[in-house]
């Protein structure tokens, strides 16, 4: 498969689990354990693009690449939008952008989801995998993604879509047989020239709307291929309650 780049946006501010990026996992920083597993993948290389000193420090510890980016950035595209441009990242460099709160996140996918975006010659490329239950369906922290025939994205959205609406009048208790809506993976791909095009692009109100910064993409006519995995990857973390069990994933397996 074609060479490519992890970059991991990692900042240290966080609502819901204050420095949730320096976290301890059975010894290590949150964000080493996202790059060592990472570093499982076929990637060339991983990089960790902070935004503070804290985080850079822990990386130099325990021996991952980082590179410093602003504290003023608004999505993790833009700050590895900047941190590909410090790198002097080639153009047509394929990157993933693994996210800094995933570290048990699958090395496989990674290579997939690097491996569509060559595959199919698109700016961008995700995954999802299929919801199975009526309660992730309905939930808004949940993201849905709509295909179209070539698999590429129309939409991504925190309402449940695409609504089956007559099975639904008809019983409300489940998904109806043979409905398999998709919930969108955190993971993405792009060429490096296309991150700095990124950038560029005016905000669109859908993703200010849903605060879903994949929705610019969409908004300005670019395609999104969709990697379709049949199995959920694990939770990453967000939470208090999120973190305790990923630690003890680590410490069943340390």
């Amino acid at each position: 498969m074609s060479a490519f780049t992890v970059l991991i946006p990692a900042r240290l501010s966080s609502s819901r689990l204050p420095e949730k990026a320096l976290a301890d996992i059975h010894g290590k920083p949150m964000v080493v354990r996202v790059a060592e597993q990472a570093a499982k993948s076929a990637a060339e290389r991983v990089i960790v693009a902070t935004d503070h000193a804290d985080i850079e420090a822990a990386c130099q510890t325990h021996g991952i690449a980082s590179v410093m980016t602003a504290a003023t950035h608004e999505s993790g595209t833009t700050r590895l939008a900047e941190a590909a441009a410090k790198l002097g990242l080639p153009p047509d460099t394929v990157v993933v952008n693994v996210q800094g709160d995933e570290p048990l996140i699958n090395p496989q996918l990674i290579d997939r989801t690097a491996a569509l975006l060559v595959e199919n010659q698109v700016p961008m490329a995700t995954a999802a995998h299929p919801i199975r239950d009526l309660a992730e369906f309905l939930n808004p922290n949940c993201v849905k993604v709509v295909l179209n025939a070539a698999g590429n994205a129309l939409y991504f959205s925190r309402a449940p879509v695409p609504y089956p609406r007559d099975a639904m009048a008809a019983s409300s208790q489940a998904l109806p047989a043979g409905f398999s809506p998709l919930r969108h993976i955190g993971i993405y791909a792009y060429r490096a020239g296309f991150l700095q095009q990124y950038a560029g692009l005016a905000v669109s109100p859908h993703e200010t709307d849903e605060s879903l910064e994949q929705l610019r993409v969409l908004w300005h006519g670019y395609p999104i291929a969709v990697e379709i995995t049949e199995t959920a990857p694990a939770a990453g973390v967000d939470t208090a309650e999120d973190l305790a069990r990923v630690r003890s994933v680590f410490q069943e397996y340390a």
